[in-house]
């Protein structure tokens, strides 16, 4: 696999640090969680943010595990996963042969998450999965609790495609979260197979904030720290996926129906 170097050495040094002291003794029962990490080219990255991921929630349950979806990569992604399958069997890799999308990606996730909660976050070690610690006790009073980056430690035209964005969700729906794409968000299983998402692509956090918000789901929001790209290349400003997220949420915007019972 590819060396993600130095900064991914620093990144899995961040994640440990920042995880909570857990008192001795008897820890009372946690609820079971599945982490979904969706990749794409993450070959550099993915095997440090796996077995980081898989090292925090080890600390938070006994029962766990960590979804990884490769969504086509043309690199060794993939197998740079199944590696880590042989010394953590809780970590696994769903693969789509081709390309599918961001959405497509985390509703093949999603669907293969076992557990009672889902946590999700990207394979490009930009967050500090570690902060997962502050969000399992928020699921107590809520259904879903989301992140916002403070600050976002973005690209500049990234940061203003994310404005934009922010600003045509909002126009279009109302408040839906202060970060509706931060991909650091924790949730019941339940919501999961109760919401209906149609939107495979860069629309699909957006589309399922806002479905959750019209089925009443409760929200809860917290900061989360923020880091640079160390390896790999973002597609969110890709002109075609920003195009196609415009395309979605005003699909979304004239079609959106209410919540099943």
């Amino acid at each position: 696999m590819a060396n993600g170097g130095h900064g991914s050495q620093e990144a899995l040094a961040r994640t440990t640090e920042s995880i909570p002291r857990v008192p001795s003794g008897p820890r009372p029962r946690q609820p079971s969680i599945s982490a979904v990490l969706p990749a794409y080219n993450e070959e550099a990255l993915i095997r440090a943010t796996a077995d980081a991921t898989a090292d925090v929630l080890a600390r938070l349950t006994d029962d766990y595990e960590v979804v990884v979806v490769d969504d086509g990569s043309r690199d060794r992604t993939r197998d740079a996963v199944e590696a880590l399958r042989t010394e953590n069997p809780r970590i696994r890799c769903v693969a789509h042969p081709v390309n599918r999308g961001y959405g497509e990606a985390l509703k093949t996730g999603f669907c293969a998450a076992t557990k009672e909660l889902i946590f999700l976050t990207d394979g490009d070690k930009q967050f500090d999965v570690g902060e997962l610690a502050y969000f399992v006790p928020e699921i107590e009073r809520a259904d879903v609790v989301i992140g916002f980056r403070r600050p976002r430690r973005d690209p500049w035209l990234r940061l203003v495609y994310g404005w934009g964005w922010h600003f045509v969700v909002t126009l279009l729906f109302g408040h839906t979260a202060r970060d509706v794409d931060c991909a650091f968000k924790l949730f019941r299983r339940e919501i999961w197979e109760r919401v209906r998402v149609h939107s495979g692509g860069a629309t699909f956090s957006a589309e399922f904030l806002i479905r959750a918000r019209r089925c009443g789901y409760r929200i809860v929001e917290l900061p989360v720290s923020h880091y640079p790209r160390i390896a790999g290349r973002p597609t969110g400003a890709n002109p075609r996926v920003v195009l196609r997220a415009i395309r979605d949420i005003l699909w979304l915007r004239f079609h959106l129906d209410r919540c099943p019972k």
